[in-house]
């Protein structure tokens, strides 16, 4: 019965892998402009996109969690992923405690203490089945370049001074922590279900935040990247981070569907990521 239910999507996914890599994108552009035009109408208070968003980041999470507690190993997941995961939750907390005080908050405390329980398994618990020659991307890489760019390009707003270079610095490693995952992915060409689940919440996670953005632009004609004072580059570096993450996880993001839509319990790539 799945079978024959899941036909006409693999005849589908089948289509799109004889094409061409300009008709891939544009077929994959149609997707998502489709899906922002759906959410631009069926959800009226587009904040909630955010608080969806963080939600199902802390899904994956728990999926690792669940990984880490019954299969008692850590294989295929990167430590350093995790560790600039918690490297921007941690100052974006600290500004949301003091910035908002609202649901963002609670989100994000839960999500770091899940995150850094995953940290202390990797790096302690479950260190021997952590394969560290296939995550070896240098942190460094991520926060130095992002420090640099909170110094420069950041809120103008009435909080302190060093609260809005912290939530620029945690929107720009959030943009990009998910690289030595997808890296260890590249390397191993295929990634068991728990992590695969993970990495594709997260995806999911981006694209609404990303949503979020391109409609407030776009129901403000624009006007909304101009909205916080004296920082114009501000709000359009916001909305470029989030693009850039929607599009560095929208590979993986098509393998995890074929594969699912395949019946496969295992996501192949066979292509780089």
């Amino acid at each position: 019965m799945g079978r024959k239910r899941s036909a006409p999507l693999n005849k589908l996914f089948a289509l799109v892998r004889r094409q061409s890599t300009k008709v891939k994108t544009f077929v994959a552009t149609v997707s998502m402009l489709a899906a922002l035009v759906a959410l631009r109408f069926l959800v009226h208070d587009h904040n909630h996109f955010f608080v969806a968003s963080e939600s199902i980041h802390f899904a994956g999470i728990l999926v690792l969690i669940y990984k880490l507690t019954t299969k008692k190993s850590c294989s295929g997941l990167s430590l350093k992923t995790q560790e600039l995961t918690a490297m921007f939750l941690a100052p974006r907390l600290c500004c949301s405690f003091f910035m908002e005080g609202d649901i963002h908050t609670f989100l994000d405390f839960v999500t770091l203490v899940a995150t850094l329980w995953v940290v202390y398994m990797m790096r302690f618990k479950l260190k021997s089945t952590y394969i560290a020659d296939l995550d070896n991307m240098p942190l460094y890489y991520v926060a130095v370049p992002s420090a640099i760019l909170a110094l420069f390009i950041h809120p103008y707003t009435h909080h302190a001074h060093a609260g809005r270079m912290l939530w620029a610095f945690s929107v720009y490693v959030e943009s990009i922590c998910v690289l030595p995952q997808l890296r260890m992915i590249q390397n191993t060409k295929m990634i068991e279900p728990f992590t695969a689940n993970y990495v594709f919440a997260l995806g999911v996670a981006r694209f609404l935040g990303c949503a979020h953005w391109i409609i407030k632009v776009y129901d403000s004609a624009g006007a909304y990247l101009f909205l916080v004072g004296a920082s114009y580059a501000w709000l359009p570096m916001v909305l470029l981070t989030e693009v850039v993450q929607t599009f560095i996880l929208a590979d993986f993001c098509y393998y995890y569907i074929k594969s699912m839509m395949n019946g496969q319990l295992l996501v192949t790539l066979s292509s780089p990521v």
